[in-house]
């Protein structure tokens, strides 16, 4: 029976957000989420209004407003429906080695967030002064904590720490306070 709820939940759902999600619908570029996901580390870098549909927050876009809003019942759909959810770590976890980092899932309760080999390589792509990927992840953090991946933002926040305590100056102050607040706004 809960089932049956859960998919009447999900279908009552943003139908083109969680259709995007769920490989039903293009974004409003065009684009599949498969697609997107298949992207390489250039494309992700030079391509700017994607990052809006992979983690759609409540609020409107000020750089992409063609992207769609969460609402409550979107919230409701991601945080009951496995299937969502796995298709949003997979887009978190496309990230993660976008920036540099591999996700080790121990269990559930056991997630840990570290640098991957490509680590060094991948920082000087984006640990830069006023770099515009650092907005980027304070929208992930804020995705993941909203729509009940609060434990994958947690230990990403704790990498977040050592990354900020190695170039805190590159980083600034500004940011990481934004980083925190992102996670803690649940």
């Amino acid at each position: 029976m809960a089932k049956s709820s859960d998919k009447e939940l999900v279908a009552k759902a943003s139908p083109a957000l969680v259709a995007f999600y769920l490989s039903q619908q293009p974004d409003s570029e065009g684009r599949m989420i498969d697609e997107i996901w298949s992207w390489n580390y250039e494309k992700l870098e030079r391509i700017h209004d994607y990052v809006q549909w992979l983690f759609p927050l409540k609020d409107k876009s000020g750089y992409n407003p063609n992207a769609l809003v969460l609402n409550d019942e979107i919230v409701q759909a991601f945080r009951t429906d496995p299937l969502l959810k796995t298709r949003l770590q997979k887009s978190f976890k496309i990230m993660l080695r976008f920036y540099g980092f591999k996700c080790n899932e121990g269990n559930i309760n056991n997630i840990q967030i570290t640098k991957s080999d490509q680590y060094q390589d991948r920082k000087r792509a984006w640990i830069q002064p006023l770099n515009h990927n650092y907005l980027r992840i304070t929208r992930i953090l804020k995705c993941l904590t909203t729509l009940g991946l609060e434990n994958y933002a947690q230990a990403f926040l704790k990498c977040l720490d050592d990354i900020y305590s190695e170039d805190s100056q590159k980083i600034g102050s500004d940011t990481y306070a934004f980083w925190k607040r992102a996670v803690e706004m649940s």
